[in-house]
């Protein structure tokens, strides 16, 4: 059996590769793609595998665009930390998925859909995947008009047009407003990414910057890029360079 991850986070990927081995004791092939472009190479000229688990948010863009290119006719699950609007998407178009971050009981019961995923599955999948690709690309334009967070006893609305950025520090998610206030919203950055509209940029998985908020943009180590705020902020902000390609886009384009 052939299966192919497509993940742009190594830890995760490794991890996943890890957990898929455990529950193929007689031996799997697995391959590892680390982005769009990346994918759209491989599948250009290799063999097509009997199963694939797929991140959808990649460093340059998103994983149904590799399968838009090369009209890939394969049973897909995807790993995701999307909400309910974007997985009802998946169940109406047959595709399975399991949510970030998965446990290996969440991974046994997606492998074992995998036989039934094979019988219903259709070769015509490429409308499927434009259909998801144009809900999330819509979804990434809308954003919220406000994020609701935790003061004293209080809940406080924080205008989206106010913030800075969001990011995680000491495992708790903040954010830092123009004004120099922190907030603790209630919710994780994937949650907060999809909320904040295409104004904000996720750089990593400890930050989300709004373009608003950025002076300019200075090389670093490896080619990665380091992004210069015009607000007080102690970390340094860095964009990876798998993903430096993508950022420089929306930079230029919002």
């Amino acid at each position: 059996m052939r299966i192919v991850i497509i993940e742009d986070e190594q830890v995760v990927a490794d991890d996943l590769e890890l957990n898929i081995a455990k529950l193929f004791p007689e031996g799997v092939e697995m391959v590892k793609i680390m982005s769009v472009r990346e994918g759209i190479e491989y599948f250009g000229e290799a063999k097509l595998p009997d199963l694939i688990f797929s991140d959808i948010q990649l460093g340059d863009g998103l994983s149904f665009e590799i399968f838009v290119a090369c009209n890939i006719a394969v049973p897909v699950i995807f790993c995701t930390a999307y909400d309910e609007y974007a997985l009802d998407a998946f169940k109406a178009n047959g595709i399975d998925y399991i949510l970030k971050p998965f446990s290996s009981d969440t991974l046994k019961a997606a492998i074992n859909k995998y036989s039934q995923l094979k019988k219903q599955f259709s070769s015509e999948q490429t409308p499927q995947m434009k259909a998801l690709l144009q809900m999330m690309t819509s979804a990434g334009v809308q954003r919220s008009a406000s994020i609701l967070v935790y003061h004293q006893d209080k809940i406080i609305p924080v205008d989206v047009d106010d913030i800075a950025l969001f990011y995680l520090a000491n495992e708790v998610v903040q954010l830092l407003t123009f004004g120099g206030k922190i907030y603790y919203p209630n919710k994780n950055l994937d949650e907060l990414e999809r909320l904040s509209g295409n104004t904000f940029f996720r750089a990593n998985r400890q930050c989300l910057v709004c373009r608003r908020a950025i002076i300019d943009v200075s090389s670093f180590f490896t080619r990665k890029l380091s992004i210069n705020l015009k607000v007080p902020f102690s970390e340094k902000v860095l964009v990876s360079k798998v993903k430096a390609p993508q950022f420089l886009k929306w930079l230029a384009n919002t």
